[in-house]
């Protein structure tokens, strides 16, 4: 008797094969219908991104900021206008009280005044430090695109490498499938013992969790890609069959430290922030020296009513006036309770920090620029020796399938090597998009990421 009734697979398990590659043919007709490449995400991702929208919105009021700091430069002009009415009411002593004449009076004044300041050394300060602010959210704006290239290039190699972890769980399980099978056949016909099926069993329950996790994670890394760029049911399209990795471009990682000085949003941020704290410095001087500015006016007015020389109301004359003036008006400050001077210190102390912060930035990109070439070099060895692995483990699968029908290995031998031969197919594939994303990274961590560097990334992908 038999110790436990298990239905026989090899139908069962062909019949399954035939529905997972009419699922997987209608897919792939579908992702290549539908898939979007690398460079059509990052597009829609420009356009959705919160964060890169909100960072091109300051760009664009730092534009208008700096155009506003002109006006301390520029003339002042303004015109004021005064309409000031009265009705007077004459009496005769004795009489009755009803006026025996009226008068109206009034005055109508217009004011054309214009100033052009000619030194002041605080609003020139500002102007130049606007300039610099909007340097600055320049090299913030540049920022943003970098880490918004990244991101979606992390979200679309994330979701790839899910995508072939779950094709790798899947054809793992097709081939424990098989091997079952046949551990059943041998022991039927008594030349294995249950053993071997107990274990192909095992393994392929085990494998069918990994499957559970792997579609799951196939379902969050989606959700991920589909939130970045604003689509929803995103396909990205796989790598080319057979593509090679790009090389690293310069094999000296100190050419990408000393690229990153001139290139690297973060050192040209700080510097410009030393450069604005040192003109606030300048700036702050600026409260012991004069002001001097050109001041012209002209005045129109128009008296309505008027009196003779007796002081007696006559009728409604009109008097015509016009005046204009032109000065030269400077104002030297003499003493301002110490603010300026207590203002000065503080502004240089500000601008220590700011060289600090520079000094910071620069070994930061320094360490980050670094950290990402090791990073794609030990990347791309590990990519070659994942292929030498991957050899390697079919060869002794199949040896060991070799061995196991003659009968000089046995089930769990196999199933080991098939075991090692997909956990290599895996890591290899994971090994290969990190490559791809770590490229990208090492010319982020330099500053010298573009759009440019995405279309080259992008050329790689299946068309």
């Amino acid at each position: 008797m038999k110790l436990f009734q298990i239905p026989p697979l090899k139908a069962s398990i062909r019949s399954a094969l035939c529905i997972m590659l009419g699922t997987g043919m209608t897919l792939a007709f579908q992702s290549n219908a539908q898939a979007q490449s690398l460079i059509a995400l990052y597009e829609s991702a420009k356009a959705y991104d919160a964060n890169y929208q909100g960072a091109k919105a300051l760009f664009e009021a730092s534009k208008y900021k700096a155009d506003e700091s002109l006006a301390g430069l520029l003339p002042n002009i303004s015109l004021s206008t005064t309409n000031q009415h009265q009705t007077v009411n004459g009496y005769v002593a004795g009489q009755q009280p009803t006026p025996t004449y009226q008068q109206l009076l009034g005055t109508h004044v217009a004011s054309l005044t214009a100033i052009q300041p000619l030194y002041n050394p605080t609003n020139y300060a500002t102007y130049k430090q606007s300039k610099k602010q909007l340097s600055q959210s320049a090299s913030q704006l540049i920022a943003a695109e970098q880490d918004l290239l990244i991101r979606v290039s992390q979200a679309y190699f994330d979701l790839l490498a899910s995508q072939d972890s779950l094709e790798v769980v899947r054809a793992q399980r097709a081939a424990i499938g098989e091997q079952l099978a046949a551990a059943k056949r041998n022991f039927e016909v008594g030349t294995a013992t249950i053993t071997d099926s107990r274990e192909a069993q095992a393994r392929y329950d085990l494998n069918t969790s990994q499957e559970i996790a792997a579609t799951n994670d196939v379902r969050v890394k989606k959700l991920i890609l589909d939130q970045l760029v604003g689509m929803t049911n995103t396909h990205p399209k796989p790598l080319a069959k057979g593509v090679k990795l790009p090389q690293l471009q310069k094999e000296d990682p100190e050419i990408w430290v000393r690229e990153a000085e001139d290139t690297h949003p973060s050192i040209l941020n700080a510097r410009l922030a030393l450069e604005v704290a040192q003109i606030e410095v300048e700036k702050s001087y600026s409260g012991h020296k004069p002001t001097i500015n050109f001041q012209t006016q002209f005045t129109d007015q128009v008296n309505l009513g008027g009196t003779n020389s007796s002081g007696v109301l006559i009728g409604n004359s009109e008097a015509k006036s016009n005046s204009s003036s032109f000065a030269i008006v400077m104002n030297l400050p003499l003493f301002a309770g110490l603010y300026t001077h207590n203002r000065i210190q503080e502004t240089i102390s500000l601008e220590e920090k700011a060289r600090d912060d520079l000094e910071a930035a620069r070994r930061s990109v320094s360490l980050n620029t670094r950290t990402a070439y090791l990073g794609v070099a030990s990347g791309l060895s590990q990519v070659k020796a994942l292929e030498a692995a991957q050899n390697s483990s079919q060869v002794a699968l199949e040896a060991n399938k070799l061995g196991y029908n003659v009968g000089i290995r046995i089930n769990i031998d196999v199933l080991n090597a098939q075991s090692q031969l997909y956990q290599t197919k895996g890591e290899l594939a994971k090994a290969r998009y990190a490559v791809l994303v770590g490229s990208l990274k090492l010319k982020q961590a330099n500053g010298t990421l573009s759009s440019e560097d995405l279309v080259e990334v992008n050329n790689l992908l299946d068309k």
